[in-house]
């Protein structure tokens, strides 16, 4: 069962290796010019598209309902978020797994068994936001390109990590790519006039998991004592 759950963390991420290397393939074939915008600009125009700046950095708390569907088994995930901490129940067949981050630390639980989130994690969940949009370092990124995917214009921030599509018209994520993988956002939900991604297609360990949310609780529901 291990095997199988891709920690939260990696979702957030939009991790997927065998897409990624999909995805570069098709996009080699891509028209790629250089945008008159900077990567600030394409952010900001990320943060506006989904409700603005002010709205976001008002939320303090958000509780997600989820379900997630891989190997043709349907998993059940609840995720409740303040500040850089996180904690993640997922629950398939009768079994519960948790995955928890403090603030400082983490671990993965699953069968009565804990595994710490490796070290080398620790830095980027640190950084993490309840709103990961407001996570986006305009210095992290070193070019914006525009590409062309099944004949519309996307503005791509590129860094070291990875590639970030943001649609052009609308300002909003479409995909991410990175050496472990990527991720494409199929939907969108409005939830108090923010909007956050509804249903997601990922792709990591060779696995193809679909992320559905069906339900997200701003500002209620979470408190302290969920990270302690």
């Amino acid at each position: 069962m291990k095997k199988i759950i891709i920690p939260f963390f990696c979702a957030v991420l939009f991790s997927a290796p065998a897409m990624a290397q999909k995805t570069n393939a098709a996009t080699a074939k891509t028209e790629v010019v250089k945008s008159k915008l900077t990567p600030k600009e394409v952010i900001d125009n990320y943060l506006k598209a989904i409700g603005g700046k002010d709205k976001l950095e008002a939320v303090k708390t958000t509780l997600t309902e989820n379900t997630m569907t891989v190997q043709g088994m349907e998993i059940s995930m609840t995720t409740k978020k303040m500040g850089n901490k996180f904690k993640s129940e997922q629950s398939v067949m009768g079994q519960k797994m948790v995955q928890f981050f403090d603030g400082e630390k983490g671990y993965f639980e699953q069968a009565g068994q804990k595994m710490d989130i490796p070290a080398d994690k620790i830095g980027e969940l640190k950084k993490s936001k309840v709103i990961d949009a407001l996570g986006y370092d305009p210095a992290s990124f070193s070019t914006v390109t525009v590409e062309k995917v099944d004949g519309k214009d996307y503005n791509v921030l590129n860094s070291d990590k990875g590639k970030h599509y943001f649609d052009a018209a609308t300002g909003l994520l479409y995909k991410s790519s990175a050496a472990e993988g990527n991720a494409l956002i199929k939907s969108y939900m409005t939830v108090d006039g923010i909007k956050f991604p509804q249903e997601i297609e990922a792709e990591g360990n060779g696995q193809k998991v679909n992320i559905k949310t069906t339900k997200i609780t701003i500002n209620s529901g979470v408190t302290e004592a969920d990270f302690k």
